[in-house]
């Protein structure tokens, strides 16, 4: 070992082990700068929540607002609430009552959910666990029409249901859910089915089982965690559909809650903002509600999916 060297490992300046007084300094340094990269975080996340949050705070001040005072104003919360948009919300619009669009709402919402759950589990179940000629060229297909824009098809799909004058009814809006032609619910389940033991199918066929029975009895109960993230979502795109119900339905008495919110601004261009905001998230209640009731199912489901056996 060189002198320079025997030099550097002897002075206690260089070597903060040899020195007992520098180790609690050198610690006080490290915790300061984790300190301060932990309150340049926090500050950091609170300043994102807090433009997330502006249009929820936003909206909730407004519906405490006078109509004349909403547009324009940059107060979030009025000096002088009012209830009168909620209040208001009572007498309907045009002479329709607001639990009309509610419960129209709610009809398409939960038709769509038993029917998406069933035909896009069947379908699922038939790709995943039965072979059959022609099955990776069909699935491939379906994948397919999920490049297809919703527009590109809107015009046949009217003609269709026009020719068979199911127009102003709920059949365009709830047909499509039974006929399993939402390929990424499919193309979910599927891929949730394939991870499933292939052993539990042999197992049933040597009990007799057949294929609507593994379906119903093994594969179901057993793809929760797919069956209730697709119930959560197709609940929250019906109830927020608005093209669907505005080309389909005439009649403002068979009108859901996205429609009623259009019918707050008259044929004039007039508007009434607080009760369209007071609406708006008294609407959002539903789907709030929903999530939380499944979200437990959805969790307990997801922390399970992995085990196998």
């Amino acid at each position: 070992m060189s002198s320079a060297s025997r030099g550097l490992s002897a002075d206690p300046a260089a070597d903060p082990a040899a020195d007992p007084a520098a180790a609690p300094a050198a610690g006080r340094v490290a915790r300061r700068r984790r300190g301060a990269g932990s309150l340049a975080w926090h500050i950091g996340s609170l300043a994102v929540l807090g433009v997330v949050l502006y249009p929820v705070i936003w909206a909730i001040g407004g519906s405490f607002k006078p109509n004349e005072s909403i547009v324009g104003s940059l107060d979030l919360f009025p000096t002088d609430p009012i209830v009168a948009n909620y209040s208001g919300l009572a007498d309907g619009i045009a002479d329709i009552s607001i639990s009309t669009f509610f419960s129209n709402s709610l009809f398409l919402a939960l038709g769509s959910v038993a029917g998406v759950l069933f035909s896009c589990s069947l379908a699922a179940y038939a790709f995943a666990r039965i072979k059959f000629a022609g099955r990776n060229l069909l699935f491939a297909l379906m994948i397919g029409t999920l490049l297809l824009p919703y527009h590109v098809l809107l015009i046949p799909q009217y003609v269709l249901f026009q020719k068979m004058g199911l127009i102003n009814t709920y059949t365009p809006l709830l047909l499509g859910k039974y006929l399993a032609v939402d390929a990424f619910f499919v193309f979910l389940m599927v891929q949730f089915m394939r991870n499933l033991p292939k052993e539990l199918d042999e197992a049933a066929r040597l009990d007799g089982c057949g294929h609507l029975r593994i379906y119903w009895s093994i594969v179901l109960p057993l793809c929760r965690p797919a069956l209730i993230t697709s119930a959560i979502f197709t609940f929250i795109n019906s109830w927020n559909d608005f093209m669907g119900p505005l080309i389909y339905l005439n009649d403002p008495s068979k009108y859901t809650v996205s429609l009623g919110l259009k019918m707050f601004v008259d044929q004039e261009g007039v508007a009434n903002y607080g009760g369209m905001i007071a609406m708006s998230l008294i609407a959002l209640l539903p789907v709030l509600a929903f999530f939380l009731a499944f979200q437990r199912y959805l969790i307990d489901g997801m922390a399970t999916s992995g085990l196998k056996g």
